[in-house]
């Protein structure tokens, strides 16, 4: 079943019948150095664990283009701990914040506008079908195509998350970006 259609992208909900291509883009080292990093490669196994057998309140879905899958994306609404991890604590509570984390598996799809596409697309359902107020990211620091193509959509720059997320052996900073209405 379908989240949204936006003219070529498609985004849908995980299925399991999702698992191999979540193997296959998690398997490969071009993949891994911007998600999860090259020395966490994904095998069935680690492909369940996380994003399958999960308690928390994320919409994980599969990215299509033009009908065929390309990519991953989860959608959630902060909860008082991330609100408060990302400075929101002491804003109006009642304003709807999502989170939001994207990644293209088939690499032949980078550089040709697309995730820019997917990006903004996820924007425009957050707010017209979620009624967000706030999206945000937390891109690695580094991670400068990202960066690019979500101030490309609107994104700016809010906060430097220090020492925030480990990847490849190390804890790196990431920033705090937000989308707001």
């Amino acid at each position: 079943m379908n989240v949204y259609e936006s003219n070529e992208i498609t985004v849908r909900f995980l299925e399991t019948e999702d698992e191999h291509h979540l193997v296959k883009w998690l398997s490969d080292p071009e993949v891994l150095q911007y998600y999860e990093g090259r020395d966490r490669p994904h095998d069935r196994e680690r492909v369940r664990e996380h994003f399958y057998n999960l308690e928390d309140d994320a919409t994980r879905c599969i990215v299509e283009y033009r009908g065929d899958p390309i990519g991953y994306i989860q959608f959630y609404k902060l909860e008082e701990e991330e609100r408060t991890a990302y400075g929101y604590g002491n804003t109006d509570t009642d304003e709807i914040i999502y989170g939001t984390d994207q990644f293209i598996g088939e690499v032949d799809y980078w550089n040709k506008g697309i995730g820019t596409q997917l990006v903004q697309s996820m924007l425009n359902f957050l707010i017209n079908e979620k009624h967000a107020r706030k999206v945000v990211m937390d891109p690695q620091a580094w991670n400068l195509r990202a960066i690019s193509c979500y101030e490309k959509c609107g994104f700016q720059r809010m906060k430097l998350l220090e020492k925030h997320e480990q990847h490849e052996g190390q804890m790196r900073d990431c920033w705090l970006m937000e989308y707001s209405l």
